[in-house]
């Protein structure tokens, strides 16, 4: 059974706290940025980091990307595709695999799911000025 992501938002501090360990795995202080294939996608985003927060009352999947320079539409396509496959089949895969424990037991956290998945820039989700964060929705 499922949480929705408005219940996920309860469990916040213990989603950040699994990405967190999750992200110390990452040593070369790019996060999935050092996966990216080479070309001008991996010259311009210096950092991706996975992370949740909430939008609205939910729970989101958020994908904080450091960037050196201002990314092309084109460019901008391309890294959410790469998001999209870290979230499914990447880095959303393995952390969906581990129990998550919480005051109400273990919970699952999954970036991904094929029925329900959408990938917004930060901006489409807020109607605010641009930044660097893309979403998709935390299913637990």
């Amino acid at each position: 059974m499922g949480i929705t992501p408005a219940e996920a938002v309860a469990y916040e501090d213990a989603i950040l706290a699994a990405i967190a360990k999750e992200n110390r795995h990452f040593e070369n202080g790019r996060g999935l940025a050092e996966y990216l294939d080479e070309g001008s996608l991996k010259e311009k985003v210096h950092s991706l980091y996975p992370s949740v927060e909430i939008n609205d009352g939910e729970l989101w999947g958020v994908m904080i990307a450091g960037l050196k320079e201002s990314l092309s539409g084109e460019e901008t396509a391309e890294l959410l595709d790469f998001v999209t496959g870290q979230n499914s089949d990447g880095y959303g895969e393995g952390l969906e695999q581990r129990p998550i424990k919480t005051p109400d037991g273990e919970i699952y956290v999954s970036f991904w799911n094929h029925e329900n998945y959408s990938l917004k820039l930060e901006q489409e989700m807020k109607n605010s000025s641009p930044d660097l964060g893309y979403g998709g929705q935390v299913m637990g």
